[in-house]
């Protein structure tokens, strides 16, 4: 039975040897200061999730540079982009974590990841119009119907607190936003551009009730886990938080994924 996704190799071993020795030490500098990890962070974050997903569609649709395809293949390309963005939380992560500011860890972490993510969507438009016709519609969709279900998530979880969703902020909505947009990327793919499922377990969803309840399940996944996580967020903020940023990207790096690819090879 295969497990892993389709497309998933390992890159040529002096790469596999770096990245992962990139890896450990950016873990262990992590480690030994402990920067906190706030709502603000993951928000944060959220761009390099992009700029991963964005660089591994680029992959798959053969436009980056040969020297640069086993780090932005997958799985490598997880690698790279924790070796990144952890390297700018190991120097600033103790900066004013919990405010938004151009000197401040959550500032900084954005604004690098937004440039980066800035580059690569425009590598990917200009891909997609030397390809005409540009298939931007039904990715659109997808965007536009993940924004409908977060924004209603945050409106019911601020209005009915005894949901709990509400403590978990923004980091909670992002959580829920990037699962739906995973489900809802994945069927239009499959409805309406003809793509295929590459993960197994999904595409054993998929095949036993349709895309739909695909689709369902991942949202109400995410409402679970954020509803599970809301008081770990409230008794242990850090680690709360940092699980979150990983379910987050566990759903908003395929969704993303999803839509650029689309956009780019339709």
């Amino acid at each position: 039975m295969q497990v892993l996704p389709e497309g998933f190799v390992l890159p040529p071993l002096p790469y596999l040897i770096g990245v992962l020795a990139a890896s450990v030490l950016v873990a262990a500098a992590l480690y030994r200061r402990r920067p906190p990890v706030t709502e603000q962070v993951v928000i944060a974050l959220a761009p390099w999730m992009i700029v991963g997903a964005g660089l591994y569609a680029l992959e798959q649709a053969a436009v980056i540079p040969s020297l640069f395809v086993p780090l932005a293949s997958a799985p490598t390309v997880y690698l790279t982009m924790f070796v990144i963005a952890g390297t700018i939380i190991t120097v600033v992560g103790h900066r004013r974590p919990e405010q938004f500011s151009f000197d401040s860890c959550p500032g900084i972490l954005a604004l690098t990841g937004v440039l980066a993510l800035t580059g690569v969507l425009a590598i990917a438009l200009l891909t997609a119009f030397r390809n005409a016709p540009v298939h931007a519609f039904w990715p659109s969709v997808a965007v536009a119907g993940a924004l409908v279900i977060a924004g209603v998530v945050r409106l019911v979880g601020h209005r009915y607190r005894s949901l709990q969703i509400d403590l978990t902020g923004w980091a909670g909505v992002l959580v829920v936003f990037g699962h739906a947009l995973d489900g809802l990327s994945t069927a239009v793919g499959l409805e309406f551009l003809g793509f295929g499922e590459q993960t197994p377990v999904s595409r054993l969803v998929i095949e036993f009730g349709g895309v739909w309840l695909f689709v369902l399940v991942k949202i109400l996944i995410a409402l679970v886990v954020v509803y599970l996580m809301a008081d770990y967020v409230r008794e242990e903020p850090s680690e709360g938080y940092l699980l979150l940023a990983i379910v987050t990207a566990v759903g908003l790096g395929p969704g993303a994924h999803n839509v650029i690819l689309f956009t780019v090879v339709g």
